[in-house]
């Protein structure tokens, strides 16, 4: 096991994001070429509302384990980000707008009776990795987001081109999110790379980005096999042809 160079470690993570990233998903591949009906654009909605309401409760359980209060200033802004400064304000509030402009009842997407089993896994999955794993791993855990600014290019430019009933004020969840991600991964990335000073702790980091992202493709194939194919919808989860 070779310890890497701090410039070293970065490409390894950003070489896990070129092969792993959901953004090379078969179901993204769809909704970002403008090939899904509109209930499986909804159903994608419907259930990633559930990773975005469970981000902050995710950086909260990281927040109260950090010692380091720079870090902890750093990472509130993650929850003004998700959670806003009031009612109505932030990034869940602009998701469940997203949804109302899809034609989803905002009581049917909040109360989760639509979730997918698996994304319910899946999420939390995640939650409790932050919380269980070590502080270094719960942040490399967030540097997915030094690939989301690509997917969502793709995600605006897609679905506007692609999508007839899809309009820019509902992808307005998608205007902010670019320079907040950037911002958060600057952030992680540089921590990473100062605090993984061992060849042990920077294989735990990768294998940390691995598993995120094996969460968010794990969230695809539970799209992919409940609405494209063999389109076999769990009972009680979302059904287009009945909501």
């Amino acid at each position: 096991m070779t310890l890497l160079a701090p410039d070293q470690l970065e490409a390894a993570l950003r070489d896990i994001g070129a092969r792993r990233y959901h953004r090379l998903h078969p179901f993204h591949e769809l909704l970002h070429g403008g090939k899904c009906t509109k209930g499986q654009v909804q159903a994608w909605a419907v259930n990633r509302y559930y990773y975005q309401a469970m981000i902050p409760i995710k950086d909260a359980s990281l927040i109260a384990r950090c010692e380091d209060s720079a870090v902890r200033r750093e990472w509130r802004s993650r929850l003004v980000d998700h959670d806003g400064e009031r009612d109505g304000d932030g990034g869940i509030a602009r998701w469940l707008r997203l949804t109302e402009g899809l034609g989803l009842d905002r009581d049917y997407v909040t109360s989760l009776r639509g979730l997918l089993p698996a994304t319910r896994f899946a999420v939390d999955a995640y939650v409790r990795f932050v919380r269980e794993k070590t502080l270094l791993e719960a942040i490399a855990s967030s540097l997915t987001e030094m690939f989301s600014p690509q997917i969502i290019s793709e995600r605006m430019d897609g679905m506007l081109a692609g999508y007839s009933f899809v309009t820019r004020e509902a992808l307005a969840y998608f205007d902010q999110r670019p320079p907040q991600a950037a911002r958060d991964a600057d952030f992680a990335l540089n921590y990473v790379k100062e605090h993984a000073r061992t060849a042990v702790q920077q294989q735990t980091v990768l294998a940390a980005l691995e598993f995120k992202c094996s969460v968010l493709w794990a969230m695809c194939d539970a799209l992919h096999h409940a609405y494209v194919d063999p389109k076999d919808i769990p009972p009680g989860a979302f059904d287009p042809d009945v909501v």
